[in-house]
């Protein structure tokens, strides 16, 4: 009777042991590369969950981006909170948040008038005005802040892997409002 006890004991003991190591795992986080969406030109992004035992729900995403030129340069950093809605590996994604930017054009200025003078060869210029930067919306300066929506489709493989998103961005300043602004997004999710 013992040993049939030790052995009962055994087998139990071995089995919540295969259960726990066989326990599902939820990958509520991420790392990708988003082209277009909320970090404007591009950005690279870590997403994760406020719950990490569930994918469905809210969470939040941080990144940063940006380009450098001969004449110009941008720097991006979004940040938007967001929720996931759905079901194994499809969710729908909604999201609201800004992104602050910095950006140095090193053409700020441009000849308006002017003309060419024939006896020195070069070009005259009369009147220069200052050019505004604009990323899709007109700027008013740098640094600066512009608000970002999200409203798109997400793919999480059950068990972590490669996961991709598109989506459409709205994208608001006191100068405008966009609403067909788009990104494309492809990382990891662990």
């Amino acid at each position: 009777m013992k040993t049939f006890i030790s052995v009962l004991i055994l087998f139990f003991i071995c089995l919540s042991a295969i259960a726990q190591s066989e326990e599902y795992k939820v990958p509520s986080k991420s790392i990708y590369v988003e082209l277009g969406g909320a970090g404007l030109p591009y950005s690279f992004n870590y997403d994760f969950r406020f719950d990490p035992s569930k994918i469905e729900g809210w969470g939040m995403r941080v990144g940063l981006g940006g380009y450098t030129t001969s004449n110009e340069s941008f720097f991006s950093a979004p940040i938007m909170a967001n929720r996931l809605f759905g079901k194994g590996i499809h969710y729908f994604e909604v999201g609201i948040g800004a992104t602050f930017f910095a950006f140095d054009n090193k053409n700020q200025s441009y000849c308006s008038n002017g003309y060419y003078d024939q006896n020195t060869g070069q070009f005259i210029c009369q009147s220069y005005e200052d050019s505004n930067y604009s990323f899709i919306l007109d700027v008013d300066g740098s640094p600066s802040v512009m608000g970002t929506m999200n409203f798109g489709y997400r793919r999480i493989p059950m068990d972590g892997g490669f996961t991709w998103k598109i989506n459409l961005n709205p994208i608001f300043n006191n100068n405008g409002f966009w609403p067909l602004y788009a990104g494309l997004g492809f990382g990891y999710a662990f």
